[in-house]
């Protein structure tokens, strides 16, 4: 059975307890379920399906039992490990600080956009499929590179994902992610 990741936008701790959180995804049938406490990511298994299939039962699912949901982009393990073997950033000269961020959408983004664009010290890179790779220098303003999103894919649903995290998420090596205790339920 394929393993999936969830990417769900804005939530935390905070707004969705994750044992509840994982009980929902159980409910609607998926499988060895794992929540990434650090990032309110979902892990599981399903019956190969579309991801917009799968995006819509998981929101239909947090929508029933939480009284709420979360924007939900799905990924393919296999997709996500196949792209961080790609080194999407290899391709460019970034500053030894430079934070690698991953974009997800749910579709490709309508426009072509001529890149790379560059705002202060952030950079959207490369464009590919549904993901927008872009990197930014931490300075004293914060994560400048999310203005640089706002205003070029600000139409588009998406969620972000640094390069650091989404690596935890889909472990390279192992042949379906792990939850690490604490941070798993």
């Amino acid at each position: 059975m394929p393993r999936y990741v969830a990417f769900l936008r804005g939530v935390s701790p905070m707004n969705a307890k994750m044992p509840e959180l994982r009980r929902c995804f159980e409910d609607v049938g998926f499988t060895n379920v794992k929540t990434v406490l650090s990032s309110g990511n979902v892990v599981f298994d399903a019956r190969a399906a579309t991801a917009a299939s799968l995006e819509r039962k998981a929101e239909g699912a947090m929508a029933q039992h939480l009284d709420r949901s979360f924007h939900t982009i799905v990924r393919p393990v296999d997709a996500l490990r196949e792209l961080l073997e790609a080194d999407p950033y290899a391709a460019f000269d970034l500053p030894a600080t430079a934070k690698r961020v991953v974009t997800f959408l749910r579709t490709p983004h309508p426009a072509k956009l001529a890149l790379p664009l560059v705002k202060d010290d952030a950079s959207i890179l490369a464009m590919k499929n549904q993901e927008i790779f872009s990197a930014y220098v931490p300075g004293p303003r914060g994560p400048v590179f999310m203005a640089l999103i706002v205003t070029s894919v600000a139409s588009v649903p998406y969620v972000r994902m640094r390069k650091a995290r989404y690596a935890r998420t889909v472990p390279q090596s192992a042949p379906m992610p792990q939850p690490q205790s604490p941070r798993s339920t």
